[in-house]
């Protein structure tokens, strides 16, 4: 089957359609434009554009990305900073996210989580010591720091 080829004009509009739909980070405009088999040059007169037209901001995506992932799917922190990690979102860049996600509504997320979790696991789970351990096991898989985990745990007994 043969590909279908594009000019700079029409891959720039396609990106910037991309970019508009949902905030993008620069390794997934990298690979969106590596479909395009574009040449080096054409590549960085794509990404400028996108740049000079605000339409690709590493920050804004960064503190979307962690205001997301905590609120839809309960991420912790520890997980957010992997995942921005693996898009090689900087450290500032991370850090500014992270503030985006207030103390308060992140620790009773966190209860919650476990609470939800713990009456999940009640009536399947007799032996205390592994219940408490699949409860850590799922805070820490969603990301929570450890001594926030304790903490909370400490509670159950």
């Amino acid at each position: 089957m043969k590909k279908k080829i594009f000019t700079l004009e029409e891959i720039k509009r396609k990106l910037e359609r991309y970019c508009v739909y949902q905030d993008r980070c620069h390794k997934e405009i990298e690979t969106k434009l590596f479909e395009y088999n574009l040449i080096p040059e054409a590549k960085e007169h794509v990404l400028l554009h996108l740049l000079e037209h605000n339409f690709l901001n590493e920050e804004r995506f960064s503190k979307s990305f962690a205001r997301g992932k905590f609120r839809i799917k309960k991420w912790g922190k520890e997980r957010i900073i992997r995942e921005l990690t693996l898009r090689d979102i900087s450290p500032y860049n991370i850090k500014s996210a992270l503030k985006e996600i207030d103390t308060e509504t992140y620790i009773s997320h966190l209860k919650e989580l476990i609470e939800k979790k713990n009456q999940a696991l009640q009536s399947k789970e007799p032996v205390f010591f592994k219940r408490k351990k699949k409860l850590f096991d799922y805070a820490k898989y969603k990301g929570y720091e450890t001594s926030l985990i304790l903490e909370i745990l400490s509670n159950y007994e």
